[in-house]
């Protein structure tokens, strides 16, 4: 037997270890951002274009197969912050693009 504190979950119904339930709650909190065809994104990761982009203000088109290095994630689980040359302050939707393996 553990010597770990065990504690009710009320959302379950069940008994479970405290380090555990701390464990689910802290991974609820978080967002989970995926790419085009399902895949889990995180910051610094490398993506693909899919599409061309058309970049509002910039006057320039990103074309499909573009890489963008080093992303960042928001809020939103479907905008990614990257940055590009010529092009500041770049927020793409996480559905035009694919991570690069």
């Amino acid at each position: 037997m553990s010597d770990d504190e065990y504690v009710y979950d009320e959302e379950s119904g069940e008994w479970m270890p405290a380090a555990e339930l701390a464990e689910r709650r802290s991974a609820a909190g978080q967002i989970e951002v995926r790419d085009a065809v399902g895949n889990l994104l995180a910051d610094g990761d490398q993506v693909t274009l899919i599409k061309d982009l058309e970049v509002k203000g910039a006057g320039q088109t990103l074309k499909r197969g573009t890489l963008i290095k080093s992303i960042r994630l928001t809020d939103d689980p479907q905008e990614i912050d990257c940055r590009y040359e010529g092009v500041k302050g770049l927020v793409l939707r996480a559905e035009f693009v694919r991570k690069r393996a």
